[in-house]
């Protein structure tokens, strides 16, 4: 958990590095990235899918950049998305792309298995994805509706 953790953190940081934030945003970045993997981790090791965890955690880092968007003066959008960037599965999409190319170098009738395999995959971090933008989507809706009534 630890391990996931500090991970997630470093490489939010990363990601907040490549976006161009101002050295104090860095810390946010880093924390926020280290609560989405955290949560992940703790929602998967409960037993759940990959595509419900990132969203409980997508959703926890939307929640907690927007609460803390007016103590630390940081765009909550911005933290929200740096953070959950390292909850993208490359390594499940680089198994997709894989999947399609041993597809293509199989005669049409052996490539029934490969190509449900990339499929899958393919579907997987698609879904993931989906749940990442959904989850950091709903508290900015939800706390700017809140906002304007």
């Amino acid at each position: 958990m630890l391990h996931h953790t500090a991970c997630g953190g470093l490489a939010a940081a990363g990601f907040g590095v490549l976006f161009n934030v101002g050295i104090r945003t860095l810390t946010w970045c880093a924390v926020s990235g280290a609560l989405a993997l955290a949560v992940r981790t703790v929602a998967l090791q409960s037993g759940g899918s990959l595509v419900a965890a990132s969203f409980i955690a997508a959703l926890a880092v939307g929640a907690a950049a927007q609460l803390l968007q007016s103590r630390i003066g940081v765009s909550s959008n911005a933290l929200a998305v740096v953070g959950c960037i390292p909850m993208i599965p490359g390594a499940v999409a680089a198994r997709a792309i894989l999947g399609l190319f041993a597809v293509t170098a199989q005669p049409p009738t052996a490539s029934g298995d490969a190509f449900f395999a990339a499929l899958e995959n393919a579907l997987r971090v698609g879904f993931t994805i989906g749940a990442l933008g959904t989850g950091v989507a709903i508290p900015t809706l939800l706390m700017r509706a809140r906002w304007t009534t």
